[in-house]
């Protein structure tokens, strides 16, 4: 299975979890985070966003983060999938799936796992209005 992924197609949210659920019958626990564009941000309208990123660097922090999450977390596996290039409202952007043995571990990782990537994997986003482009920096 490959674990992290930065890809231009979307992606199966179904085949994606089969993934992680084929890997250990000791999981009882599968969290999904599933980001998706929306068509509005601080009071524009947004028409659709790009995302770039810097490959090599991008595809070493998904790596770093997911084995931090493994040896934080009382987890047993994790998937990263971000998409790149030009996305439509509505598409998907970003996945990530963590199984466990327990809920509780599996939504502590997810939710420290997106928070990591927003903070340290080089993927930027530049909204699309008609008003212009804006690149977005921060990252909530």
């Amino acid at each position: 299975m490959e674990a992290v992924k930065i890809q231009k197609e979307d992606f199966s949210l179904e085949k994606e979890i089969e993934k992680i659920k084929s890997t250990s019958k000791r999981i009882g626990g599968i969290v999904t985070f599933l980001g998706t564009a929306r068509d509005f941000s601080k009071g524009k309208e947004i028409k659709k966003l790009v995302f770039e990123h810097y490959e090599d660097m991008a595809i070493e922090k998904l790596k770093e983060i997911r084995e931090k999450a493994l040896e934080r977390f009382d987890i047993i596996e994790v998937l990263i999938i971000h998409r790149t290039g030009e996305i439509g409202i509505g598409e998907n952007i970003v996945l990530i799936v963590v199984g466990a043995k327990h809920r509780k571990d599996a939504f502590s990782a997810c939710t420290w796992l997106i928070d990591e990537l927003k903070k340290v994997v080089p993927i930027w986003k530049k909204e699309i209005t008609a008003d212009g482009e804006i690149w977005v920096e921060e990252h909530a």
